[in-house]
């Protein structure tokens, strides 16, 4: 039975905002695509976020929602992710009175389109919207209003980041977004991205600015390297085209699909 259930990693984190209770944290894995997604709640008026769920592990992150006695209020996209679907437009369903919330720049239809420096609250606690274009033009980077952690989604990996070879990628736009939105944090920012393919959970701003082989690089050194490293595509890239292009058969594509 456990070797059927997928990875819960469970943090217990100190993080204050004001007076009260520490800000909930788990972070969940989702192994196939190597995402992680956060769950966000507030102890005391028990309004939860939820950042960058997975289609396959909905109904896991619903059920936890429920455990924990958490009232979700959104499920947050840093953007459209090509390596999976994105399980907001189910948690709606499961759980009703959810919002999914994305980048107005992602090409993505939701019930709330987020901008840089909307601030998404959720009981004592708010996530800042920080847009970090690169990967994608409608990459966000969202922010605990404390500074104490953020989620960076594809822009800032663990001692990486996101590709720039599609999805109407640009290194130097990366380069700068990381450098201008990410590193300018306290150095003990908690660094929380959307993947990790080497077992790794979390990094600080200070770590990252210092040891992240590409973002040390010059501007115009890491759009060399950007340039070069001739990915493959994405396991289930397929199945995001079949979505995301329009008139495609089992997805309105563009403008008129749901997160």
């Amino acid at each position: 039975m456990a070797g059927s259930v997928l990875k819960i990693a469970g943090r217990r984190l100190s993080q204050h905002t004001g007076s009260g209770a520490p800000v909930l944290l788990r972070q969940m894995f989702e192994p196939k695509s190597c995402t992680y997604t956060y769950l966000l709640g507030d102890r005391e008026s028990r309004e939860a976020v939820l950042i960058d769920p997975v289609l396959e592990t909905a109904q896991r992150d619903a059920q936890l929602v429920k455990e924990l006695g958490l009232r979700l209020l959104y499920a947050v996209n840093t953007h459209c992710h090509a390596d999976h679907i994105t399980g907001s437009g189910l948690l709606r369903s499961l759980l009703p009175g959810c919002q999914s919330v994305i980048s107005r720049l992602s090409g993505a239809q939701a019930d709330w389109h987020i901008e840089d420096g909307d601030s998404i609250q959720f009981g004592r606690f708010a996530l800042e919207t920080r847009a970090s274009p690169g990967h994608t033009p409608g990459c966000v980077t969202f922010v605990l209003n404390d500074h104490s952690m953020a989620f960076t989604g594809d822009a800032l990996l663990i001692r990486g980041c996101g590709r720039t070879d599609f999805q109407q990628g640009c290194a130097e736009t990366l380069y700068h977004s990381v450098h201008e939105k990410i590193f300018t944090l306290p150095g003990n920012c908690l660094i929380y991205p959307a993947h990790d393919y080497h077992g790794l959970t979390v990094s600080t701003v200070e770590e990252e600015r210092t040891l992240n082989p590409r973002l040390t690089l010059s501007c115009e050194e890491f759009v060399k390297v950007m340039d070069k490293l001739n990915l493959p595509k994405p396991q289930q890239i397929g199945e995001w085209l079949r979505i995301w292009t329009p008139g495609s058969k089992g997805g309105a594509g563009g403008l008129d699909t749901w997160v």
